[in-house]
This record gives structure tokens, sequence and C-alpha cells, in this order.
């Protein structure tokens, strides 16, 4: 395969990857969704991909290390303290841009099972995962992230 036609494959594939994260939170009405997600994986496996065509065998490492504290920050953005509480909100939205950029950084270097079987865990998490904190919150008194309005 071609070098245009590979770049391609590992893009789209982040492209479609963090998309899918997104729609999960599009779905539950979260304050990032598709388009985002999409955005945080091609750029993550853009500069990957970037990072390993250069003739230094340790430029990929560092740019991942900067792609995971790059996110950090965009992940920051979206975690907020719900009016009358002392409790963040969006943390799983926050970790879900996290995983997103993962996601990017899998595919910008071609670990295609590893990118699918990724997106699958990431998913049953997302829509599994919600039940089970509401459920486990409610027995505690405590009240969950997702259970709060935004």
């Amino acid at each position: 395969m071609d070098l245009f036609t590979d770049a391609t494959w590992r893009l789209a594939g982040a492209m479609i990857s963090g998309g899918l994260v997104g729609l999960n939170r599009d779905m539950y009405g979260k304050p990032t969704g598709v388009r985002m997600h999409a955005l945080v994986a091609l750029g993550a496996a853009l500069l990957t991909l970037t990072g390993a065509g250069l003739d230094d065998p340790g430029a990929t490492s560092r740019v991942i290390q900067g792609i995971v504290g790059g996110m950090g920050f965009l992940g920051a953005g979206v975690i907020m303290h719900g009016v009358g509480t002392k409790r963040p909100l969006h943390l799983t939205t926050a970790a879900s841009i996290w995983m997103t950029a993962a996601l990017g950084v899998v595919c910008g270097i071609g670990q295609w099972r590893v990118a699918v079987l990724a997106v699958l865990a990431t998913q049953l998490i997302l829509i599994i995962g919600l039940p089970i904190d509401r459920k486990l919150y409610g027995k505690l008194g405590t009240g969950g992230e997702d259970d709060l309005p935004g």
C-alpha cells in the first residue's frame, strides 16, 4: 500500500473512531459530540503520523507525550461545577475526550485490532456504565456525575 493510501486509512479510521465516541456523548446530551471527538482523534492521528515520518526514532514518542498532556487542557475545559454543589460535572465527557485522543494515536500508528477493541470497550463503558453508576450512587445516597443536569 502506498504512503498516501495508508495515511488516508489511518486518518479515516481515527475520524470514525472519534466520531463513534462523540455520537454517544451527543445521544446523552453532553457538551461535546461527534465533531469535537472526531477532530480530536483526527488531530492526534495526524500528529502521530507526522512524528512517525521523521528521521528521529524518538519523535513519535515525544509527539504522543504532547498529545496526552494537551488533552488534559481540553478535557478541563468541559469540566465545571454544578450550581449549588461542589461536585464537578462532565468528568466522563472529559475522560472520553482523552480516550478519543488515544484512539487517534492508535489509528495513527496503524494498530487496527487495538483500535477496534478500544472503540468497543469505550462504547461498552459509556453505555453499560451509566445505569451501573446510577444504581450504585443511588444505593450509596451520594448521587452520580451523570444524574445531574447537563
